[in-house]
């Protein structure tokens, strides 16, 4: 090792619950960076020090049609026969997109954790005849914007850059539902459930089982079975 390097500012964890003056605190960065980080991330922007770049300038411009929202676990967010208002950039949590059928029946279509945008992919559920909800699963914090205002601040930098933009998490959230929509078809519970421990680990950690199932298109009874068959092997 160099030994001019200066070493990194940082403490051991272990020693984070003690009183010691050799501790280097920390401020926490502000809120606003969360933010902008996220949604760097989101439209494929590497931030940089210049302000006054194209780019620096069109996170600022969205940046300011945001603003923070903490919700408890199952708080409503959006809800079917309504229109779709909202777009969602999560810092922490998780959301569920899902339907309900008039007898109580779920379908969950999707779940969303940290670093997520979303937004009403699909043109039906900006209008009244929308018949997807979405909730939060666990308490979260999120970056709120409307999302006729999110989307006009977009198409105000550039011709087909909306298009663009929305394309990619049309095709991705398209391409997820199809897969899961095949594996049913295809193959058994028991495969699949071991796909959900593989594929989503954090998911399993921090998602009620009941909904664990819906997603994975299984009765909660069938899911618990899975699970002690999964620990017993």
């Amino acid at each position: 090792m160099n030994s001019r390097l200066k070493p990194p500012l940082a403490s051991a964890p272990c020693l984070l619950g003690d009183d010691d003056p050799e501790i280097i605190h920390q401020d926490a960065a502000p809120s606003e960076v969360a933010l902008l980080n996220g949604l760097s991330r989101a439209f494929g922007i590497c931030l940089s020090e210049k302000q006054n770049t194209n780019e620096a300038l069109f996170l600022s411009d969205i940046a300011r049609l945001f603003h923070q929202r903490r919700v408890d676990a199952e708080t409503p967010l959006e809800k079917h026969d309504r229109s779709w208002s909202n777009v969602y950039l999560i810092q922490y949590g998780i959301l569920r997109l899902f339907r309900e059928s008039s007898s109580g029946k779920v379908a969950v279509h999707h779940f969303f954790a940290e670093g997520d945008l979303v937004w009403p992919v699909f043109g039906r559920t900006r209008t009244v005849r929308n018949t997807l909800c979405l909730t939060s699963v666990v308490p979260a914090t999120l970056w709120v914007a409307d999302f006729a205002a999110f989307r006009s601040a977009i198409q105000r930098h550039g011709d087909g850059l909306w298009a663009k933009f929305a394309l990619m998490l049309t095709e991705e959230i398209a391409e997820l539902t199809s897969m899961r929509e095949f594996r049913k078809q295809t193959m058994p519970a028991q495969e699949r459930y071991g796909l959900l421990l593989e594929e989503y680990p954090e998911l399993v950690k921090r998602v009620p089982d009941n909904q664990l199932a819906a997603w994975l298109g299984v009765v909660p009874a069938t899911f618990s079975r899975l699970k002690s068959a999964s620990k017993n092997s």
